[in-house]
């Protein structure tokens, strides 16, 4: 398989709760995916709450846990959010198509929020740390 697009939105959101999901499929495009899911379903504070535990537990399993990141997981659902409010698509492959730069230019939007790296930085990636620029 080689891309997460092979998978239906439900194979690919069970196959991720459950760690089943192919590593090399999990990629920028596959967490936004996930968010989108999350978000369409549960709702934002749902979803936040259901990404930041499966998150956790995917890259534990891959024992990768040095790879997860607080900040940046809960940046990328709120943004997320903020242009599937926006959106008249209904399905993740329209909605990544009508914003793409979520995709493309999603560091620039970060920085757009936070002034120091967020990527970088072990106390973003153990806590969650506010936008200090603009809120989402």
């Amino acid at each position: 398989m080689k891309s997460h697009f092979e998978l239906t939105d439900q194979e690919f959101e069970k196959q991720f709760a459950l760690c089943n999901l192919d590593p090399s499929l999990f990629n920028h495009e596959a967490h936004l995916r996930l968010a989108w899911l999350h978000i369409s379903n549960y709702g934002l504070i749902q979803a936040e709450q259901n990404i930041i535990n499966q998150l956790k537990a995917f890259v534990e399993s891959l024992n990768e846990k040095d790879k997860y990141n607080t900040t940046l997981t809960i940046a990328a659902i709120k943004m997320v959010y903020h242009f599937m409010c926006k959106s008249n698509s209904d399905n993740f492959k329209n909605f990544i198509m009508e914003f793409p730069r979520l995709n493309s230019n999603f560091k620039e939007l970060v920085a757009s929020h936070y002034g120091f790296d967020i990527f970088n930085s072990q106390i973003a990636k153990e806590h969650y740390l506010t936008p200090d620029l603009k809120p989402f």
